[in-house]
């Protein structure tokens, strides 16, 4: 209980700071504009390759890391599969698959897997399948939304090596799996400049609430509370399903994968919507909501398999 409620009100201060300025209009008009571009450019890079760097790339070979997969991949195609029939276009469906089946493994669950599960390494496959396949693929797909009928098949394929977050996460693998200790002179001032990511990200986001419309009453309504249902209701529900009748886990390995499955849409989606200019109100109140009915479904969560 108190690592839920702690996590939260991190994040809940952070985001409320942002809104605060973004009121105030105290980083003018292109604030939330700037912040999303350190995010994605420089700070989220960074971040991503000083993790990866030195993760134990073994944590992607287990059975938690499949749970997690799998209902990513179930949750997110149910919201593919829907947008395809709505019409909708691949930016949108893009970023609600994202809102549907990516969660907050970094500033939010962390603290969560080290409070609530004891082991804050637990969210360490999470965080590496994300980053490494999820990402890539995803952002992927945006650049070849906007750009891919007007490029050559050689720059179709080098989409990923021109997107930052993608080179920052696979740079970061590439030195974990050849086992290279990279010198403190060039660690330290990646790792400083990885830190501005987070509460860029979170900042951006605040100031993005002021002036919108409450959360699911706009015009992206049935996206958005899709994206939650699947987000908060049925990715835990479908990771339970997995771990316990498929890969008979049991006990606190079950209570981790659908506590991790059960974490609210990552903050940074907002940031991608924002950089491709595309689905940001969907990003955005999804992000928002999913957080919020997060709550009651962690603590539900602990409270039944703890």
């Amino acid at each position: 209980m108190q690592g839920v409620l702690s996590g939260f009100a991190v994040i809940a201060v952070v985001i409320g700071v942002g809104y605060v300025l973004g009121r105030r209009g105290t980083l003018g008009d292109q604030g939330a504009t700037v912040l999303t571009g350190l995010a994605f450019t420089v700070a989220g890079p960074a971040l991503l390759f000083t993790t990866l760097a030195k993760a134990d790339l073994s944590v992607l070979f287990s059975a938690r890391l499949l749970v997690t997969a799998l209902s990513t991949v179930v949750v997110s195609g149910l919201f593919v599969a829907f947008g395809a029939l709505r019409r909708w276009d691949v930016g949108r469906t893009t970023i609600g698959a994202l809102c549907s089946g990516y969660v907050n493994s970094g500033n939010l669950g962390i603290p969560i897997a080290a409070y609530v599960l004891g082991d804050a390494s637990l969210v360490a496959p999470v965080l590496l399948f994300q980053v490494v396949l999820v990402t890539p693929v995803a952002l992927t797909v945006l650049d070849l939304s906007g750009t891919g009928s007007k490029g050559t098949v050689w720059r179709r394929l080098l989409t990923p090596m021109r997107n930052p977050i993608a080179v920052g996460s696979l740079s970061g693998v590439v030195v974990a799996a050849a086992g290279w200790r990279l010198p403190g002179p060039l660690m330290s001032p990646l790792t400083l400049i990885g830190n501005m990511s987070v509460p860029a990200a979170l900042l951006a986001f605040g100031m993005s609430l002021h002036g919108n419309a409450l959360p699911g009453r706009g015009r992206d309504r049935r996206p958005v509370l899709l994206s939650v249902a699947l987000k908060s209701l049925g990715q835990p529900l479908v990771a339970w399903l997995l771990a316990e009748g498929v890969f008979a886990l049991h006990g606190a390995t079950l209570l981790d994968v659908v506590v991790t499955s059960a974490l609210p849409a990552a903050q940074n989606l907002f940031t991608y919507a924002s950089r491709y200019r595309v689905a940001e109100s969907l990003a955005r109140e999804s992000i928002l909501l999913s957080t919020v009915v997060s709550v009651p479904v962690l603590v539900g969560v602990a409270a039944v398999l703890g």
